[in-house]
C-alpha cells in the first residue's frame, strides 16, 4: 500500500512537471521559491540537502543525454515522497553542459560556488567530467557520473587527485574496450582499423581496445597512424578514407553522435564500407544516432549490421524502477544509462541520510558503505532509506547494478551487445564480458 501511494504521489507530481518542462529544465521550480522565501524571511527548501545535475542537454550527446535530468528528478522524486533526506525535501537543479567542457566547467561553477550543492549527479562526457571534476573537489562537493568511462579517471583516482569526491554508476572504458575486443575476437574478425574522437573518451578506449585485440592475436591495421578526429570537425572525409582504407575486417569507431555521423556518411559516399563491420560504443547507443547517419536509396540503414556494446543494466532495482519509469513517463522505453542515472542520483541522497549531514564530505563519508557494505542489501529507495533512518546499516542494489563502488570510485559492469537493423532500429542480442588483459 505504501508503493501505490508514493506511486500515485509521483504520478501527479510528474504530471505537473511535464507541464511547466520548458521553464524548468535547466533550474529548478525550487530555486525560485527559494529566492522568494529567502526575501520574505521565510525558511527555504535550501536547508535541505542540495544536489546539482549536469547532463548534455544539448550538443554531440544530446540524444543519449536528454532523458537522464528526467531519471535524476525521478529520483530525488521518490525519495521527496517517502520523507526527503534528514528530515527534508531535496532539491535538484539541473545544468546543461552542452556535450562541452567550456560550458561544463561554467555550469558547474555556478552549482558548487553560487547554489551551494554538496552533490552533482553527472557528468557524461568524460572530456566534461574532467573538466568539471576539479571544481568539484575544489569545493568539497561529490560527483558521480552515470557514464563518464573514461580510464583516466581511475588513474587520476589512485594518484590521489580526487580525494573520495568522485564515483560513476558505470564501469570504466578499460573494462568496455576488453569487452568489445571480445565481441571482435568472437566474430572472427582479424584485420580491424579504428578511428576514434579525439578527446579523452576516444583515446583511452582506443589504446584499451588495441591492447586487448592484440593480446588476442588479431592485427590492428593502423596502429602505428591511429586515426583520430577533432570533437568540432564539420567535414571527415580523409579521416573516413584512412579509417576504411585497406579493406579491414572491421572498424572500431569510437565516436558522438553528430561528428560520428558525418564521418560515416563520408565513408559510405566513398564507397568503403562493403565488407566491413563497424564497431560502436555507448557514445552512440541511440536510434537519433542512425537517424542522423543516413539510409540508402532502398531505405536501408548506412549502417545496417553494425555491432556496439554499452554497459547492461541487470541489477535487482531494476524491474521496479523500469516500472515507475514507464508509469511516470507515459510508457516511455527505458533508454541507455538511465538506470545508472538513477542509481547515482539514489547514493548521493543515501551517503547524506547515513552521515546526517547535507554536505559533500558528508556524502563522502558514506557513499561506499552504502554503496557495497556489509549492510542489508536493499533495491527499493524508500524502504533504504527507511533503514537508514533506523540506524541501520545498508548495500544498495541499484537498477544498473550492485553498484560496489571501489576506492577508485569504479564499478565493474557486464555488457549488451547491440546491433543495427535494416530500418536503423537498434536491438540488444547478447550479452559479453570484458577480454581481461594484464
Amino acid at each position: 500500500m505504501k508503493n501505490r501511494s508514493i506511486k500515485l504521489f509521483l504520478s501527479l507530481f510528474l504530471s505537473l512537471n511535464w507541464l511547466t518542462a520548458g521553464c524548468t529544465l535547466f533550474g529548478t521550480t525550487e530555486e525560485t521559491e527559494s529566492n522568494e522565501n529567502t526575501e520574505n524571511n521565510v525558511p527555504s527548501v535550501s536547508d535541505g540537502l542540495k544536489l546539482g545535475a549536469l547532463f548534455p542537454i544539448t550538443g554531440d550527446l544530446s540524444s543519449i543525454g536528454q532523458n537522464m535530468p528526467i531519471s535524476a528528478q525521478l529520483a530525488v522524486d521518490t525519495i521527496n515522497a517517502c520523507g526527503g533526506v534528514n528530515g527534508k525535501p531535496v532539491t535538484l537543479i539541473k545544468e546543461d553542459d552542452q556535450t562541452d567542457p567550456v560550458a561544463g566547467t561554467a555550469a558547474i561553477t555556478k552549482l558548487t560556488e553560487v547554489d551551494k550543492v554538496a552533490g552533482v549527479v553527472g557528468s557524461f562526457a568524460s572530456s566534461v567530467s574532467t573538466a568539471a571534476l576539479d571544481v568539484a573537489v575544489r569545493n568539497k562537493v561529490v560527483m558521480i557520473s552515470p557514464g563518464s568511462t573514461s580510464p583516466i579517471f581511475t588513474d587520476r583516482a589512485k594518484n590521489g587527485e580526487f580525494n573520495g569526491f568522485w564515483a560513476r554508476t558505470a564501469p570504466p572504458d578499460t573494462y568496455q574496450a576488453q569487452a568489445l575486443a571480445a565481441l571482435a575476437e568472437k566474430e572472427g574478425f582479424k584485420n580491424v582499423s579504428t578511428v576514434v574522437i579525439n578527446n579523452d573518451y576516444g583515446v583511452a578506449f582506443e589504446q584499451q581496445f588495441v591492447n586487448a585485440f592484440t593480446s588476442a592475436g588479431g592485427n590492428i591495421i593502423n596502429k602505428d597512424k591511429p586515426v583520430r578526429h577533432d570533437p568540432k570537425a564539420t567535414t571527415l572525409d580523409s579521416e573516413a578514407g584512412l579509417a576504411f582504407a585497406n579493406q579491414p575486417d572491421a572498424v572500431l569507431a569510437v565516436l558522438y553522435a553528430e561528428t560520428g555521423s558525418l564521418l560515416l556518411q563520408a565513408a559510405f559516399k566513398q564507397g568503403l564500407m562493403n565488407n566491413t563491420t563497424v564497431l560502436l560504443t555507448d557514445g552512440v547507443y541511440s536510434e537519433d544516432f542512425t537517424k542522423q547517419v543516413g539510409k540508402t536509396a532502398d531505405g536501408t540503414s548506412i549502417i545496417a549490421g553494425a555491432l556496439g556494446t554499452v554497459p547492461g543494466a541487470e541489477g535487482k532495482g531494476l524491474e521496479e524502477f523500469t516500472a515507475l519509469w514507464r508509469e511516470s513517463t507515459g510508457n516511455q522505453p527505458v533508454t541507455a544509462f538511465v538506470p545508472h542515472t538513477w542509481d547515482a542520483t539514489i547514493l548521493l541522497m543515501l551517503a547524506a541520510e547515513a552521515s546526517g549531514s547535507n554536505t559533500g564530505e558528508g556524502i563522502k563519508s558514506k557513499l561506499r558503505e552504502v554503496a557495497g557494505g556489509e549492510g542489508t542489501e536493499v533495491s527499493a529507495p524508500c524502504e533504504a532509506i527507511e533503514l537508514l533512518r533506523n540506524g541501520e546499516m545498508i548495500n544498495y542494489q541499484g537498477a544498473s547494478g550492485n553498484v560496489d563502488i571501489d576506492e577508485n570510485g569504479d564499478v565493474v559492469g557486464v555488457y549488451d551487445v547491440w546491433r543495427v537493423n535494416p530500418d536503423g532500429s537498434l536491438e540488444v542480442i547478447d550479452k559479453v564480458m570484458p577480454l581481461v588483459t594484464n
